[in-house]
C-alpha cells in the first residue's frame, strides 16, 4: 500500500497509509477500534474502494490496471475477479450460507469462481475439511454447528480456492471464550505447515506474539510502530503503543 487514503464521509480512516507485507510473511495488525485495521483487509478483498493511493498484490495493481503505453485506468470487474483469486478471507461473523451444507459451502467458490468440476471441488473440500477437523460434519448445516466449528468451516472455505494470501479479520471475536482455542490452533497449524502469506487483525495478543513474524500497531489510519513480537510486546518504542498495550492488559485483567 502506497499512500492509501480511505474516507467514510467526513472521517478519514486510512491516512496516507504506507504498508507492505512480504511473500510468506505472517503479519498481525493490532490497535484500537476505528484505527483502520479491518478496513485494510476489506480493501484488499475489494469489499471497499480507496479514495487515493496505490495498492499492489502479488506484483499487480489492485484497484488499477496498466494500459498499453504506460497509462493507468481504474480496474475492470474482470481484473478485480482475477485479483480476488490471490486472496482468501475469514470474517468475524463466519458468513456461511445457512441453507447450504458444510460441504456445499466449501465447494461453491471452487465450482463457480474457479470452474472446477463438482467432483474435483468435492475432493478439494474434503482435503481442507480434514485439515480443520470438520470432515465428519460435512453434511450438517451451519445451524447445527458451534461457533468454533462454523469458523473452522469458514477457514476451509477460504482455503478451497487455494489463495496465496490469507486474511483473518478478528476470527475469534464472535466466539465464546472456550471456543477460541480451537480456531487459533487451526490458524497456527496453517502458519506452520503451509507457505501462505498471512495478514491477521486480532485482539488475541498472546496469539499474535506466537504466530507473527511482525506486529504492526495501527492508530488513526497510520502505522505508528512495527517490529518483531518481542519488541512490540516487551519493548515498544512509541508512547502510543505503550499506552495501548498497558490499557489493553489492564482491561483484560479487570475482566477476569
Amino acid at each position: 500500500m502506497d499512500k492509501v487514503v480511505k474516507r467514510f464521509g467526513a472521517a478519514t480512516v486510512l491516512n496516507q497509509l504506507d504498508f507492505q507485507v512480504a511473500k510468506g510473511e505472517k503479519v498481525t495488525i493490532i490497535g484500537p477500534s476505528g484505527s483502520g485495521k479491518s478496513t485494510v483487509l476489506r480493501i484488499l478483498m475489494t469489499l471497499e474502494t480507496i479514495d487515493d493511493g496505490l495498492i499492489h498484490v502479488a506484483g499487480q495493481p489492485l484497484w488499477h490496471e496498466y494500459r498499453e503505453g504506460g497509462g493507468i485506468a481504474p480496474a475492470s470487474e474482470a481484473h478485480l475477479r482475477r485479483m480476488r483469486k490471490e486472496m482468501g478471507m475469514v470474517f468475524q461473523q463466519f458468513n456461511l450460507f445457512p441453507h447450504m451444507t458444510v460441504l456445499r459451502n466449501v465447494t461453491e467458490s471452487p465450482i463457480h469462481v474457479l470452474g472446477l468440476s463438482r467432483e474435483k471441488a468435492r475432493r478439494r473440500a474434503f482435503e481442507y475439511l480434514d485439515l480443520v477437523g470438520m470432515t465428519e460434519h460435512a453434511e450438517k448445516f451451519p445451524s447445527q454447528l458451534s461457533g468454533g466449528q462454523q469458523q473452522r468451516v469458514a477457514i476451509a472455505r477460504a482455503l478451497a480456492t487455494r489463495p496465496n494470501i490469507m486474511l483473518f479479520d478478528e476470527p475469534t471475536s464472535a466466539l465464546d471464550p472456550e471456543l477460541v482455542g480451537e480456531v487459533l490452533s487451526v490458524i497456527q497449524r496453517l502458519s506452520e505447515e503451509h507457505d501462505l502469506t498471512m495478514l491477521l487483525v486480532t485482539h488475541e495478543m498472546e496469539f499474535a506474539r506466537q504466530i507473527s513474524d511482525r506486529v504492526c500497531f495501527f492508530d488513526k489510519g497510520v502505522v505508528v510502530e512495527q517490529a518483531s513480537p518481542e519488541v512490540i510486546f516487551n519493548h515498544p518504542q512509541e508512547a502510543r503503543t505503550q499506552d495501548f498495550l498497558k490499557n489493553f492488559m489492564a482491561a483484560r485483567q479487570g475482566g477476569r
